[in-house]
This record gives structure tokens, sequence and C-alpha cells, in this order.
């Protein structure tokens, strides 16, 4: 398993480096990144300093039909990087404690707009948007393909904005 997440990562890298606009294979590329990890205090610091390391996927990422799934998990990804942001360093939120707790309200509303609009589809919904309440988040969390938000070497991710807007409550800390 070790050697096939070095291949693709390795193949990620090498397309990016060539410019290369459309990846064949979208799945293979949000492997390492879906689901999103739920912040925690022993990832909160790499959430914060290297989001502009973490893969977005524009557009130019999917052929241009099919690869629906693909299409609504890169863009929860999108959606959650672009809030985390707003967390860390949008004013939203004042020390690690307030930010953990803002990093949370952005995972679990990012990933319930993904259950959404995985069952406003007519194919087979994520397997962890089948559960209910705290079984949906630890699913989430058990399946997380980057627990501590490792960016990628040498990859800048381009800004993408939210299509959605993300209000942080802090009287649920």
């Amino acid at each position: 398993m070790f050697w096939k997440n070095t291949l693709v990562t390795t193949l990620i890298l090498h397309l990016i480096s060539l410019g290369v606009g459309q990846i064949f294979y979208p799945e293979v590329q949000l492997e390492s990144n879906f689901p999103p990890a739920r912040p925690t205090v022993y990832n909160l610091e790499a959430i914060c300093l290297y989001g502009n390391g973490r893969p977005r996927y524009t557009d130019s990422s999917f052929p241009s039909s099919g690869y629906a799934y693909a299409r609504r998990a890169g863009k929860a990804v999108n959606r959650l990087e672009a809030w985390f942001s707003r967390c860390c360093y949008g004013g939203l939120a004042q020390g690690n404690e307030q930010i953990l707790c803002c990093a949370k309200q952005a995972w679990r509303t990012a990933l319930s707009h993904f259950c959404i609009e995985e069952y406003s589809t007519m194919t087979l919904v994520h397997e962890c948007c089948e559960k209910k309440r705290e079984q949906r988040w630890n699913c989430f969390k058990k399946n997380a393909a980057n627990p501590y938000y490792q960016p990628l070497s040498g990859y800048t991710a381009p800004v993408i904005s939210p299509d959605r807007i993300f209000t942080w409550d802090p009287n649920t800390c």
C-alpha cells in the first residue's frame, strides 16, 4: 500500500510540474486528500500553516464529463480549505482554542454539504454519509487520507473562492 501511495503521489507531482491541466483519473488524485481529517490539537498547526500546499480541484482537474463523485469531493476539499483559511487568518477566531473550534465547525459543515450533495444524485452515496450523527464524523475521521494535513512538496494551490459562505458560531465551542 505504501508503494502505491508513493507512486500515485509521484505521478501527481510529475503531472503538476509538467503543467498538465487535465488529470484523467481524478479519483486517483483525490485518494490522498478525501475525506479530509477532523481538525484536532495535533493537526491544527499544519491545517493553518500548510493550506497553500495541499491540492485544490479546479474544473480543469476533471474531464469535461463524468466523475461527478470526484467533482463533489473536490468541491468539498476546496470549500474546506477556504474556510480553514478564514478560521486561521480571516479574523473569525483568536487563539488556538477558538481557531480549533472554528476549524471543527468548518469541517463538519463542509462534509455535511458534501453529504447533502451526495444524496441529491441518483448514484450510491459515500459510506460515511449513510451514517448518522457522531458515527458519520467518526467514519470520516477513520477514513481520512491525510490525517496530519501534510502538504505536497513543491505544490502551491491556486486560490479558489468557496461556493458557499461559512459562518462560525463561537457559542458552540
